[in-house]
């Protein structure tokens, strides 16, 4: 397994400071992250590619797309400046997609939440599944509709890219009335160890779906990659 990825992440969710993160690039000396712009509307991820650029930040191998606001023409920038190589979407019917992204069709993975899509959803709109191993663990351990079978379409599916995140013990919060047990924000390295069930699905690009830090992601990365490769 040695040819495979395991990116720091770059997201943008309430309790991330992205705009912190970005100052550590240069600082550490990162040369490559996983974008999750995810949260950010559009004057906010204009802001926050300017401060990208100002880095010496070399390639963004996987973003997560955003398609209730996300032009094609934002696609064709990462694509030409940071050597993008895959994107994950989720279901249209779980979150808008507003455009027609059939020029990166090889490039899209859909990915799995407390929501699954479907194979047609896959066929049209993608070239395989993004898998969150976090959420197949959560969907698993906590009988998330439809995680009974998830196995099946994973394997039927090429992976092209995947999320990682922390999994606790307790419940960090309830979806549709159903409990869940994986967190953006880890404490501790053991709770990576859950990815040791899933080596035989791991793509070659992995992106960690983290609030820590960059400089605490760096020992995730570390661990992870004991433990992959």
């Amino acid at each position: 397994m040695a040819n495979k990825k395991i990116l720091l992440g770059l997201t943008t969710t309430p309790d991330s400071d992205w705009r912190g993160k970005v100052k550590e690039i240069d600082r550490l000396g990162i040369k490559e992250i996983a974008l999750f712009p995810t949260f950010l509307k559009t004057a906010e991820r204009n802001e926050l590619y300017g401060l990208l650029e100002k880095t010496r930040l070399e390639s963004i191998p996987h973003v997560h797309i955003r398609g209730e606001d996300m032009p094609l023409a934002e696609m064709d920038y990462f694509v030409k400046k940071y050597h993008t190589e895959v994107f994950n979407t989720h279901s249209p019917r779980e979150f808008p997609i507003n455009y027609d992204y059939s020029k990166y069709k090889q490039l899209i993975y859909l990915e799995n939440s407390n929501f699954i899509p479907d194979e047609n959803e896959i066929n049209l709109l993608g070239n395989g599944l993004c898998v969150d191993f976090s959420h197949w663990d959560s969907g698993l351990k906590a009988k998330w509709p439809g995680y009974e079978s998830f196995e099946k379409l994973v394997t039927k599916f090429p992976v092209g890219c995947a999320h990682i995140s922390a999994m606790t013990n307790a419940i960090t919060y309830w979806v549709n009335g159903w409990p869940a047990y994986e967190s953006h924000t880890f404490k501790k390295l053991k709770q990576f160890d859950y990815i040791k069930k899933y080596l035989q699905y791991l793509p070659n690009i992995i992106s960690m779906e983290l609030e820590n830090s960059f400089e605490e992601q760096l020992k995730v990365q570390a661990y992870l990659e004991k433990i992959i490769n």
